[in-house]
């Protein structure tokens, strides 16, 4: 049986503030559901993405703010600073990670600029939404070939997949890949209209201020 993770609640303390945030980074607003004055419900969904955002009324209890590390996968970081910039948005530059793996928690591991050798998932950037949510994009260009599941990938081992990796790319870095030519520096992204999500039925719900478009 497949669980797909097709939600993830980001508690806010102004909806419509955050609706008008998300909605001006280009997201796609899919629902806004009010069953009365105490509970609400928006999801807006990412250029592309199969995953939703949720924040609403009485939807969480967590603290606004508290949502960190929330990652968007893009093909050209560069390219994905420039889109949002020229939208509007506050964002950092793009950096890589003084360890070359993942990026640490904070900013006192980050080097400015992106991954020297443009490695796929070495390349970041950050923004935070009005609360303090903080999201993180991530450049991947080329998958890794599986999982660390013997069964899945028919590695023994953590270091059995990077050995494969490198032969397969060439890299002198475990876990490094090489960019593919869809994905060299200065290729342009798009942002492409997913179909909506599937957390909403509509026609069972009382839409708010939701456009047909």
């Amino acid at each position: 049986m497949d669980m797909k993770l097709e939600v993830v609640v980001v508690p806010v303390s102004d909806v419509d503030q955050s609706k008008e945030f998300y909605k001006s980074l280009g997201w796609r607003l899919d629902a806004d559901i009010a069953t009365d004055e105490t509970f609400r419900v928006v999801q807006l969904t990412p250029p592309g993405s199969p995953a939703s955002i949720i924040f609403g009324t009485d939807v969480t209890s967590q603290a606004p703010g508290s949502a960190q590390a929330l990652h968007l996968i893009v093909d050209d970081i560069e390219a994905a600073h420039d889109v949002l910039v020229g939208l509007g948005a506050e964002v950092s530059e793009v950096f890589h990670d003084a360890g070359g793996i993942f990026h640490h928690a904070g900013t006192e591991a980050r080097v400015s600029g992106p991954d020297p050798e443009r490695s796929s998932y070495g390349s970041f950037l950050s923004l935070s939404d009005p609360d303090g949510n903080g999201w993180v994009l991530q450049e991947v260009t080329t998958r890794l070939p599986g999982r660390i599941d013997e069964a899945a990938t028919g590695f023994a081992s953590a270091d059995d997949l990077a050995s494969a990796l490198r032969q397969r790319t060439g890299s002198t870095r475990p876990g490094s890949a090489r960019r593919t030519p869809s994905g060299r520096r200065g290729t342009r992204s798009t942002w492409s209209v997913s179909k909506p999500g599937p957390s909403f039925r509509p026609e069972r719900q009382r839409l708010v201020g939701v456009s047909e478009a």
